[in-house]
């Protein structure tokens, strides 16, 4: 008898199968998508749902393991297993960590990612933004105005941008773009320490975007908007080398965008 097991024994594990787990986790998934089991609703017990699906237990409690890291599943101690929220912050925020995972090589794949997410959240805002949401916007405005640490203004421009694409009512959206967005802090802090001119800029580009926003104007937010984001995707560009530098928008004067 060979101990490896036949070809059609080996079959069901080249590349492109699924494991045993892998088929728990899409019938765990199955379970939520077609409403048998709703958000925060508890999961039959782990017998019970071995039963039901018809796996074993072990590869529903390694399938229970990875839903739960992927914030999809609540597993509590002595009282059983839920659904989350399903929040898309909450489901999105653990895109969060892989994107930590992000080399140098795609950063300026990052700042493009931005260009697309943030301009299209700041358009929604226009056409749904509140007057209170619109007076936070104002007050990170007017805070700008007296920062001078570089980590302290890019923190309150990065609440500027996120307040913004939040007042957009999409939460998905709003959630992808502050996950990409953060991985642009330490680009941003560099560049506005050591470039002439950036914050001052930064500050006249935020106030075209909230004015657009306050006019309740959606093209006219999505042009400033991608013209405040693609400045400081064309300076990164430059910066690695990837386009030439541009003898009408030398890096100290106002192409210089935080």
């Amino acid at each position: 008898m060979d101990p490896w097991g036949s070809e059609a024994d080996l079959a069901p594990r080249r590349a492109g199968a699924r494991s045993v787990t892998d088929d728990a986790i899409h019938e765990i998934k199955q379970l939520i998508v077609t409403g048998q089991v709703l958000p925060g609703g508890r999961l039959p017990s782990e017998k019970e749902l071995s039963v039901q699906l018809g796996l074993s237990r072990s590869s529903l409690r390694e399938a229970v393991r990875a839903l739960s890291q992927l914030r999809v599943l609540d597993v509590r101690h002595g009282d059983g297993t839920y659904v989350s929220s399903l929040h898309p912050e909450l489901l999105v925020g653990v895109l969060e960590s892989a994107v930590d995972l992000l080399q140098d090589g795609t950063l300026l794949e990052v700042f493009e990612l931005r260009r697309v997410l943030e301009p299209a959240g700041t358009a929604l805002a226009a056409t749904r933004i509140t007057a209170e949401e619109l007076r936070d916007v104002a007050g990170c405005l007017r805070a700008m105005e007296a920062l001078t640490d570089p980590e302290a203004f890019v923190a309150m421009d990065l609440e500027f941008h996120d307040r913004l694409v939040r007042a957009g009512g999409n939460a998905t959206l709003a959630a992808l773009a502050r996950s990409f967005c953060l991985q642009t802090v330490r680009v941003r802090v560099w560049r506005l320490a050591a470039v002439d001119g950036v914050d001052d800029w930064t500050r006249m580009q935020h106030e075209a975007i909230y004015r657009a926003v306050a006019a309740r104007d959606p093209q006219l937010a999505l042009a400033t908007a991608t013209a405040h984001v693609a400045e400081a995707e064309m300076w990164l560009a430059r910066h690695l080398g990837i386009v030439p530098p541009d003898p009408h928008h030398p890096d100290v004067v106002s192409s210089e965008v935080g």
